[in-house]
């Protein structure tokens, strides 16, 4: 069988670079505590069901000292104890912005992360959170 893959890194390079680019930036900020960036992203890439991502987001996190009681139980961090209440709005705005469900109502959510964050961090993780999901596309549309 012929493999009709198409990587966008051969043929916009400069795209690829600048995309790069924005999710370093995001990255490197103070804005995101590192194990929550991990978490952050391996949960969009269970969602979107990127195989390539959600295994290496998995051995980045557990290079970067996260547990591998916490990473087996994020499929289900809403019914159990496992993470604070500042992760888990996290994930429930992971979760909206990655399924966009119709129903949404956006404003508790947001509220909800007010509680926890600053408006700048809620701002990187929603950036952290739409590149993740690009990302995620990119890897599935190549596999």
């Amino acid at each position: 069988m012929t493999s009709h893959n198409i990587h966008p890194q051969k043929h916009l390079p400069d795209a690829i670079h600048y995309l790069q680019q924005v999710h370093q930036y995001i990255e490197q900020s103070t804005l995101i505590e590192r194990s929550l960036y991990h978490l952050v992203l391996l949960r969009a890439s269970q969602i979107n069901q990127c195989a390539f991502c959600v295994k290496m987001h998995i051995a980045e996190a557990l290079a970067d000292g996260e547990t591998q009681t916490r990473l087996d139980r994020l499929i289900v961090w809403q019914h159990c104890s496992d993470f604070s209440v500042q992760e888990k709005a996290a994930f429930a705005w992971v979760e909206a912005l990655t399924t966009l469900q119709v129903q949404t109502d956006y404003e508790p959510l947001r509220v909800e992360l007010l509680q926890y964050f600053s408006e700048a961090q809620i701002s990187a993780l929603t950036l952290l959170i739409g590149m993740i999901n690009l990302w995620n596309r990119i890897g599935i549309a190549q596999h």
